[in-house]
């Protein structure tokens, strides 16, 4: 039954918009019921947000756009909907919080949606394709980012980041830290002093040599994760856990002992904060 249910949704798009049009008019039916005093409390109380002052830029808002949005769109997200549905269901009981996506796509408006009054920023390499996304969605926050590294280094730099200090713990860190070539150090100082609750890693590309690959934010992700000061673990979804490359580097840095769920081609990690300050190691 489970795979009848996948193939008629991916044999018509048409249904899985219309879940998620669903899904997103019932947040907003659950929002104006649950409106508190507390609007910009976070689920972490170290990270900081402030919402704009533009009336344009309040939840209701942005899931009204999203459900216009594939409501009227022949365009579906690339997970399926019980890969989504597993970040979903993290995000129902974390809301609001701090949300940080590596890429910007079709389903941006999907999970800026689902964190209404939270933070939600995607990462995005391509600038074109930001500037496309963000006059569609100009209610979605992005930043465009540049990566060092390429695919097809993957394999070396997998095999001598252990004898570079600076990649290991328990000091290792990200922000300028410029020794160790698997940290992403050139993004936004954003990224850097918010503590993350969530991290979504669908990007950058990688299925071609020449692209950049997400060893780096796989790497960024589980230090971001290990030096967390909040309580309770970061949420670290993975997708294409079906490439050799994204399940490799998973098992090295998010750890098999923290994979709370698998479903599809998506590996959902619970990574606590590092208590051990002597250990070497990542898992």
């Amino acid at each position: 039954m489970k795979n009848q249910t996948r193939r008629v949704v991916l044999e018509r798009p048409w249904l899985l918009t219309l879940m998620i049009a669903g899904t997103i008019g019932a947040l907003i039916l659950v929002n104006s019921f649950s409106r508190t005093s507390s609007d910009s409390l976070l689920c972490s109380l170290s990270g900081e947000y402030t919402r704009p002052g533009n009336s344009d830029d309040s939840p209701a808002q942005t899931q009204l756009i999203a459900i216009l949005h594939y409501a009227t769109s022949r365009v579906v997200p690339q997970q399926s909907l019980a890969e989504i549905r597993v970040s979903f269901d993290v995000l129902q009981s974390s809301s609001p919080c701090n949300f940080l996506v590596f890429g910007l796509g079709h389903d941006s408006l999907m999970w800026s949606s689902f964190n209404p009054k939270g933070n939600t920023l995607f990462l995005e390499e391509d600038p074109k394709w930001t500037q496309t996304v963000l006059k569609q969605a100009p209610n979605l926050r992005a930043h465009t980012v540049r990566y060092q590294t390429h695919l097809s280094e993957a394999d070396q730099l997998l095999a001598s980041y252990k004898s570079e200090s600076a990649c290991l713990p328990p000091d290792v860190s990200v922000r300028d830290n410029t020794a160790c070539r698997l940290a992403l150090t050139g993004l936004p100082n954003e990224v850097y002093d918010t503590e993350w609750d969530l991290i979504m890693i669908d990007a950058p590309r990688g299925y071609f040599p020449e692209a950049p690959g997400r060893m780096g934010a796989i790497f960024t992700a589980a230090v971001m994760a290990r030096t967390r000061k909040g309580d309770g673990p970061t949420h670290v979804f993975l997708h294409d856990v079906n490439r050799r490359i994204e399940k490799v580097y998973a098992e090295e840095f998010l750890c098999r002992k923290n994979l709370v769920k698998a479903e599809g081609r998506l590996w959902h990690f619970a990574i606590p904060p590092a208590s051990d300050h002597t250990i070497t190691a990542f898992c």
